[in-house]
């Protein structure tokens, strides 16, 4: 492995004046992606419900997509060094439009968590290849800037997808067409922006998850935003129902959280160019347990209180993700910033798959607030992981 900052630069070959046409490539591409991906997730849990199949067998569909992601990541290295970035992209995108109109050829449940896997497999192609290649162009004095940029317009993205189902409907093939005409268009940027994009010289392979002894303070980071994003917007509707609140009352808690995700990205990204970013997580981290235990201490009760303080943590947890990504790119370039990205997204898949599960069995073993101290537990091991290293390796 090699560090960013001292070797390997001429592997980039970016001009200056190439950077910003190739970031706005690339953060198009991805944002269109985000429209779409967010269409078709809502629609297909609504088709689900529509066809009366039970919760469970709802949420095994995304899970099939979890595993796929899971799986496809770690190919991404060797296809990036086999291939050219933009020719992955173009695969990456081209197999999740199939995919998407296989979903209007059938309604077989079993089918549609075949292509599911298809589909998370291809996506996660796709987000692993764009955000190296964002990581790797980005200016490193800005890299913090660049990505809580591109993890805001990301966040828009999902934000308008379901929306459009308002207007095209559920029925039908038509929303499954629309889907797949955002993905057609997510290689327009590419096609006409992209300019010069990294160039990865063959080299010998990199173990994906070595990065997860290299790096900790970074991809665990991952690892605990995949597990609090996934049990907060999976669960905070259960947390709104169990206080007798209503349905709408959790989908304010989601908003809410959300919305915290999006305010924070440019201020702490700002602030990531500013200071170390290991230090930087670790501060997240002691903040995102704070906050966790305030919420809980906090409840609907007051609910005002409960409200702000919930818009708050979404915004320090969720720059776990840019301020990982981006303490990568300072880490590492080429092949290795690729094997890293991969190894990044692998980890926060894990912790999607495992965040829902504990903070669910928090939730009966405890109380209503076992969801916020399921997540606080979480992060305290996240710390204990990192700072048992001690303090020499923990300047990794």
């Amino acid at each position: 492995m090699t560090v960013n900052s001292q070797e390997n630069q001429a592997e980039l070959s970016i001009a200056s004046s190439d950077v910003i046409p190739a970031l706005v490539s690339a953060i198009a591409t991805v944002t269109i992606v985000g429209v779409g991906l967010s269409l078709t997730m809502t629609l297909l849990a609504l088709r689900l419900g529509e066809q009366g199949f039970s919760a469970r067998a709802i949420g095994l569909n995304p899970t099939a997509g979890g595993f796929a992601i899971l799986a496809g990541a770690a190919f991404v290295p060797a296809l990036t060094r086999r291939f050219n970035v933009k020719h992955v992209l173009f695969l990456a995108l081209l197999t999740s439009g199939v995919s998407l109109l296989s979903f209007a050829l059938t309604n077989d449940y079993w089918a549609w968590l075949a292509i599911r896997a298809v589909l998370g497999g291809a996506l996660s192609v796709l987000f692993v290849t764009s955000e190296y290649w964002i990581n790797a162009i980005a200016p490193p004095r800005h890299r913090g800037f660049v990505l809580g940029f591109y993890m805001t317009s990301l966040a828009g993205g999902f934000a308008v997808g379901p929306g459009i189902l308002g207007f095209v409907g559920t029925a039908g093939a038509a929303p499954f067409l629309v889907a797949t005409a955002l993905f057609a268009l997510a290689a327009l940027p590419i096609i006409l922006w992209s300019g010069k994009v990294p160039e990865i010289k063959s080299g010998p392979p990199v173990p994906v998850l070595g990065f997860l002894t290299a790096v900790p303070v970074a991809t665990l980071a991952g690892l605990l935003y995949g597990a609090i994003e996934t049990a907060s917007l999976g669960l905070l509707p259960v947390y709104a129902l169990r206080f007798g609140l209503s349905p709408e009352t959790g989908a304010l808690f989601v908003t809410l959280f959300a919305l915290g995700n999006v305010i924070f990205q440019f201020p702490v990204g700002i602030a990531s160019d500013q200071m170390d970013r290991r230090k930087l997580l670790l501060s997240l981290a002691v903040l995102g347990l704070c906050g966790a235990i305030a919420l809980a201490l906090a409840g609907p009760s007051h609910f005002p209180l409960f409200c702000v303080l919930l818009v708050l943590w979404g915004g320090i947890v969720g720059s776990l993700y840019a301020v990982g990504l981006a303490h990568l790119g300072s880490r590492f370039s080429g092949l290795d910033l690729a094997s890293a990205n991969a190894a990044f997204v692998m980890l926060y898949s894990v912790g999607m798959l495992g965040g829902p599960p504990i903070a669910g069995l928090g939730m009966d073993l405890i109380s209503s607030n076992g969801l916020f101290f399921s997540i606080a537990a979480m992060i305290v091991l996240y710390l204990g992981l990192v700072l048992g290293r001690g303090q020499g390796r923990l300047a990794m």
